[in-house]
């Protein structure tokens, strides 16, 4: 099986020995994304909304450097450092699912890299 490596800089630059994703075996394994403004490395502000919508849009770009979007996407796990936020991260979240949305685990977190309020991951299809 070949592993190929998916990078783009409209997304963040991994900050560890990772890539953004990588593709195996006809699926596209996408890293967490946190809510990074893509080119400075900084944490967007605004609060649970706005970072949801960053994970989210930094997660679609990824998608998107793989020819995909997020139709494509099978599973994705949502990481929160507060559960209390789950609502109103479920709705920013269901605005970007496709026709199928994906199966999914949602978890509470001690902690998030740079201080981040939730983090997103994905499996998508490459069909």
């Amino acid at each position: 099986m070949e592993l190929k490596r998916i990078e783009t800089d409209k997304a963040p630059e991994a900050i560890g020995p990772y890539s953004q994703a990588v593709s195996a075996g006809g699926f596209l394994y996408c890293s967490g994304q946190v809510p990074l403004v893509p080119g400075t490395a900084e944490l967007v502000g605004g609060g649970i909304e706005a970072q949801t919508r960053q994970c989210l849009d930094n997660l679609r770009h990824v998608l998107g450097a793989a020819d995909i979007d997020f139709n494509s996407v099978v599973k994705t796990t949502i990481y929160l450092t507060d559960l209390g936020d789950f609502s109103v991260v479920n709705d920013i979240y269901a605005g970007y699912c496709g026709e199928v949305a994906p199966a999914r685990a949602t978890v509470q977190v001690a902690a998030l890299p740079k201080g981040a309020m939730v983090e997103i991951d994905a499996i998508a299809w490459l069909g």
